[in-house]
């Protein structure tokens, strides 16, 4: 079932997500309800605030980036990553940020239309349980890392706007007031802040 995605200005969007346990009711429907959300929105990663729930639980897919890509611009560009990972992450933890910080221009489903240059670390190594609950500790890069760390600040309570000058900020704030009051015309199911 594809499941509204909450916009900017909702309260779960800023809550810092909680640890679930394998009891968490609906679980397995509800990651498959966010795969088919996040397709349906053409997205590459969802949070679980994202879908209105505050627990610590986000998919994401980059293997659709480099599916959609040109060759050419896959030769131009060094993609550690390629052909990119498919991915649920279940009570997730930063354990290391590393490498140099690099821009990438980013969006986010709870805030369409809206696109900027963000700088995050080229790696992360990041502790979680998989959808059958097995514990991973793993190292990604590039495209991925940069997916995992928007999707993780979600989790954490925060937005990659989170990560703009307080000017820039200050640029957007008529945009972000139309998005939490539903004047935005989107493709895809959204709940708005009433």
């Amino acid at each position: 079932m594809i499941l509204p995605i909450v916009a900017y200005g909702s309260p779960v969007l800023r809550k810092v997500a909680k640890d679930i346990d394998k009891e968490y009711p609906g679980l397995e429907k509800l990651i498959e309800d966010m795969w088919e959300t996040m397709y349906a929105s053409n997205g590459v990663g969802l949070a679980a605030p994202q879908v209105n729930r505050d627990i610590r639980l986000f998919v994401m897919d980059s293997e659709q980036i480099f599916t959609n890509m040109d060759e050419k611009e896959k030769e131009e560009e060094n993609y550690p990553d390629a052909p990119g990972i498919k991915q649920v992450f279940i009570n997730a933890h930063i354990v290391e940020e590393h490498g140099d910080d690099w821009k990438y221009n980013e969006g986010c489903l709870s805030i369409p239309k809206v696109r900027e240059d963000i700088s995050r670390a080229e790696e992360v190594t990041i502790r979680f349980l998989d959808e059958n609950f097995q514990e991973q500790e793993r190292t990604f890069s590039g495209i991925s890392a940069r997916i995992i760390l928007h999707e993780y600040d979600h989790i954490d309570g925060k937005l990659f706007i989170d990560h703009l000058s307080p000017l820039k900020r200050k640029l957007l704030k008529r945009k972000l007031d139309d998005i939490s009051k539903g004047n935005i015309k989107v493709d895809y199911r959204m709940s708005f802040v009433k």
